[in-house]
This record gives C-alpha cells, sequence and structure tokens, in this order.
C-alpha cells in the first residue's frame, strides 16, 4: 500500500511541474475515488472480517 501512496505522490509532483492541469485533476480524482473506495470497503467489511479474524484465532488457541 505503501508504494501506491508513493507512485501516486511522485506522478501528481510530475504532473505539477510539467504544469499540466488536466493531468493533475485526473489524478487528484483517480485518488479520491481510491479512496472512498477503499472507505466504502471497510465499512462494509469490517465487522466481517474482524469476526473472521477472531473465529480463526479462537480456533488456533484450543
Amino acid at each position: 500500500m505503501n508504494a501506491l501512496w508513493i507512485l501516486v505522490w511522485e506522478r501528481l509532483r510530475a504532473a505539477w511541474r510539467e504544469r499540466d492541469g488536466q493531468a493533475l485533476v485526473e489524478y487528484a480524482l483517480i485518488l479520491a475515488l481510491v479512496a472512498i473506495a477503499a472507505i466504502v470497503a471497510l465499512k462494509f467489511l469490517g465487522g466481517t472480517a474482524g469476526n473472521t479474524l477472531n473465529t480463526v484465532a479462537n480456533n488456533v488457541a484450543q
């Protein structure tokens, strides 16, 4: 995940240096879309994933 943020940041910086406003806006929109998708996924799957991990941990401990 860190590599993804580094890649996105480098692309944004490159677009800023080139003063290519359209590319900068596109990258910002993609970044916003990825962030929203991650938040929605965590919102809906967070409880389920936590329950699954707890079940696995309890079975391993026995």
